[in-house]
């Protein structure tokens, strides 16, 4: 897929310093977000927005420690986050914002069944909590897709469910690049490679820096 420069750079212009990052798989950088932001953090224990945006830098981080395969590192940032995101929320307990974050956190912290236990009903819970807080916002219906796609089927997930939340999620804002790409992940787990190209190429075009999706598409079969 080719993206001209002028759009790229467009659409680099509407994208925070934090996306910046993320879509670049830049650790270094995000590591420093996340210790800036704590630092804000604890200099106003009052603030919903800095709390807030310590756990989001959390979250960013967690999650391409993820990509990068470093489940333990990924685990011990969102560990961090999780505390900064629940000072969020009892500051500002009716911002679905809050609860999605840290719905997503508790996602990030689970690396093998204890931790499952622990973190997976307070993933669900918040997620379900944002949900109901605001239900057409579409990464509210992305997190919920993400965490139905990491729940087995069995218990009620799966990515034919996960596919379903993130349909709704596009059905909101068919601009979100994030559900796009969790959309194609969800339907190459289902099988449906050719389809699943489709989504990631569609999440590159809205996000054309985007590495992990990038990597995605590579390791989807064409046929």
């Amino acid at each position: 897929m080719i993206i001209h420069l002028d759009l790229a750079g467009a659409l680099a212009g509407t994208l925070s310093p934090l996306d910046l990052a993320r879509d670049s798989q830049d650790r270094p950088a995000l590591e420093r977000m996340v210790k800036e932001a704590d630092a804000a953090a604890a200099k106003a224990p009052k603030d919903a927005a800095a709390q807030f945006h310590m756990a989001l830098a959390s979250s960013y981080l967690a999650e391409v420690e993820i990509e990068l395969h470093d489940k333990k590192a990924a685990q011990q940032v969102a560990v961090r986050g999780i505390h900064a995101a629940e000072q969020a929320i009892a500051l500002k307990p009716d911002d679905a914002e809050n609860y999605r974050v840290l719905g997503t956190l508790c996602g990030q912290a689970i690396t093998d069944m204890l931790s499952g236990l622990n973190y997976g009903p307070r993933a669900k819970d918040a997620v379900g909590k944002a949900v109901s807080l605001a239900p057409k916002s579409s990464p509210v219906w992305v997190a919920r897709g993400v965490g139905n796609y990491y729940l087995p089927a069995q218990l009620g997930g799966g990515a034919a469910q996960a596919s379903a939340d993130f349909r709704k999620a596009i059905d909101l804002d068919s601009n979100n690049a994030e559900a796009w790409l969790w959309l194609g992940i969800a339907l190459r787990k289902q099988g449906q490679d050719a389809e699943a190209r489709k989504a990631f190429g569609k999440s590159l075009a809205l996000d054309p820096r985007r590495v992990w999706v990038r990597q995605q598409l590579e390791k989807t079969p064409a046929k």
